[in-house]
């Protein structure tokens, strides 16, 4: 099978694109803000059950401090659940790293020219590329944003 000029992408030329350079970066920024909010949500979760565990333990020893402990180590759990709720660490780790995974899916179809890349030119794909890669990321900030204002109105009509 004889191969068309097109079917190799000039990689050193397209790495310096913009489109490239983009997808790149975007593509780690969500990869480690996904990684971060993993860590915060099993941190949080993980005192929560050590903490609500400890709970029974010091409600039997019955004495004043065994009171106190027990009333500390209660509203610490529901501290912990409040920080959680605030931050949403759970639904961003998941969000972010969906939109980690389509871009990765997008660079791989791109090396591949495979998908809306296959028989393109190197600045026509690479042009689909810049396209596709802010279409996916402009989705997950608006899709930020929804949240973010869904729940400031659930905070606001709680404060009333």
């Amino acid at each position: 099978m004889q191969e068309k000029a097109e079917d190799h992408f000039d990689f050193e030329q397209f790495a310096k694109h913009p489109a490239w350079l983009r997808l790149n970066d975007q593509l780690e920024w969500y990869d480690k803000k996904s990684g971060d909010n993993q860590r915060r949500y099993k941190q949080i979760k993980i005192a929560q059950l050590i903490l609500a565990g400890s709970i029974p333990v010091f409600a039997l020893v019955g004495d004043v401090w065994g009171r106190w402990v027990t009333a500390i180590l209660g509203a610490s759990v529901a501290i912990l659940e409040g920080l959680q709720q605030l931050g949403q660490y759970n639904n961003l780790w998941a969000s972010y790293r969906s939109t980690a995974e389509q871009l990765k899916h997008e660079k791989f179809l791109f090396l591949a020219h495979s998908g809306p890349y296959r028989g393109l030119k190197e600045e026509d794909a690479l042009s689909l590329l810049a396209e596709r890669v802010e279409e996916q990321v402009s989705t997950e900030h608006a899709k930020w944003v929804s949240e973010r204002s869904k729940q400031d109105d659930k905070q606001e009509q709680q404060g009333k």
